[in-house]
């Protein structure tokens, strides 16, 4: 049996757990339930991860290494600099901190750096499929 069959029963199986959690927290009405469905959640969660890690890996080792690791270097120099780019003064932080809310500069830097990492990550993708979809329309 290779790993693909036994993925998919695993699938199905926590998809049918998942419908009965379902089918039980309507019946009963109690929200004691729900803590069961989050199980199961962090269990799927969990395998998920762990499968992609290894598929990741599995593709790593097995395909080319360097193009791998020129991609990962060139996403992490786009998130560097987004950070770089990030001032963190941008917004008055006084009302969110005088409502008790934990956000100091530092967040604020964060958050502009995932921002400026995203529009530029945006941006990479759909100039690829234009680019892609020309080249393939004057070919």
């Amino acid at each position: 049996m290779n790993l693909y069959k036994i993925i998919k029963i695993i699938a199905y199986a926590l998809g049918i757990i998942g419908a009965i959690f379902v089918l039980m927290i309507m019946s009963s009405g109690s929200e004691s339930m729900i803590d069961n469905i989050l199980f199961v959640t962090y269990a799927v969660l969990a395998l998920v991860l762990v499968l992609v890690l290894i598929y990741v890996l599995k593709g790593l080792f097995t395909g080319n290494i360097k193009k791998t690791l020129v991609t990962v270097g060139i996403f992490l120099a786009i998130v560097f600099v987004s950070y770089a780019m990030s001032s963190g003064a941008d917004l008055d932080l006084k009302p969110f901190t005088d409502k008790g809310q934990d956000i100091t500069e530092a967040t604020s830097k964060k958050v502009g750096a995932g921002l400026y990492t995203f529009y530029v990550l945006a941006f990479l993708a759909i100039a690829s499929m234009a680019f892609s979809g020309v080249k393939k329309i004057f070919k």
